[in-house]
């Protein structure tokens, strides 16, 4: 089984325009993103889906220099562009990860998609998203080729189409789903901003980057990043007039109430609910 990681990344970002190019120690954010993925050992490949704008040149030139394969496909259907990447890879399952998490534990992926691997054919949809409980910035979604075609046939709604999932993990009675929880038994997905939409968010990150990255030997994990928030409240505070922002606050009133029909897994909570609308 090929599991490809898709990268999401544009230029045109609303909220904050050229994110993913702003630097980090010298590299542009979705280099030092791509270096921390890397670092995952489930994935068989990664690839950055841009759209085929000529705006976004820029990433396909960042990705060709880091000998990373890049996809370009339709700017606002993200459905279309992850299918795109599975056509070029050749994928048997894909790991939807944002260009706005480039404080992603590789360690996080590797669980999330070791439960996924461990368990095939048992799961179609395996995230650590519904409900959340890691950081806010460690988005791990995987999915069968099969499921995402079928997704690519059949979700109508503009926000199934921009967000690539909510056809899926929003119809447990119909697919095989689940979520990994974080093992602590912690839930720091509101109060754990470490996610790139505004100029706050960049500059925690920023300085979270300054503070934890010491050589590329080794990579900073979700537990460090933690504690560095901890001991440094001025710094977590840097955006916490941002914490609860996100496209699924947006659109709760769209989405149907998530129920707890996907199956139960020792050690992990496939549970869908509420609390995942947060």
């Amino acid at each position: 089984m090929k599991i490809v990681g898709v990268i999401q990344a544009r230029v045109g970002s609303t909220r904050l325009p050229g994110k993913v190019l702003l630097p980090l120690l010298g590299r542009p954010v979705l280099e030092r993103m791509l270096e921390r993925v890397a670092r995952a050992t489930t994935l068989d490949e990664i690839v950055v889906a841009t759209t085929r704008l000529a705006t976004d040149d820029s990433i396909r030139m960042l990705a060709r220099s880091l000998g990373v394969r890049c996809v370009s496909g339709h700017p606002a259907d993200l459905l279309d562009r992850h299918r795109d990447a599975a056509v070029a890879t050749r994928a048997d399952a894909l790991v939807k990860i944002p260009s706005d998490c480039p404080l992603i534990d590789p360690a996080v992926i590797d669980q999330t998609v070791g439960f996924f691997r461990d368990g095939h054919p048992r799961f179609q949809f395996v995230s650590n998203l519904q409900p959340p409980t890691w950081p806010d910035g460690n988005d791990v979604e995987v999915f069968t080729r099969d499921l995402l075609e079928e997704a690519w046939r059949e979700a109508s709604r503009p926000f199934e189409r921009e967000h690539t999932t909510p056809f899926m993990w929003d119809q447990p009675e119909r697919f095989r789903v689940a979520c990994v929880k974080w093992a602590t038994g912690r839930d720091l997905s509101a109060s754990h901003r470490l996610t790139l939409d505004y100029v706050e968010d960049y500059t925690l990150i920023s300085t979270v980057f300054q503070a934890l990255h010491r050589s590329e030997a080794r990579c900073f994990t979700v537990e460090d990043i933690v504690a560095f928030l901890d001991s440094h409240p001025e710094v977590k505070a840097l955006n916490a007039g941002r914490l609860g922002s996100s496209w699924m606050n947006e659109h709760v009133r769209d989405l149907r109430t998530l129920r707890d029909h996907a199956p139960h897994a020792e050690g992990h909570s496939p549970s869908l609910d509420a609390g995942a609308l947060r």
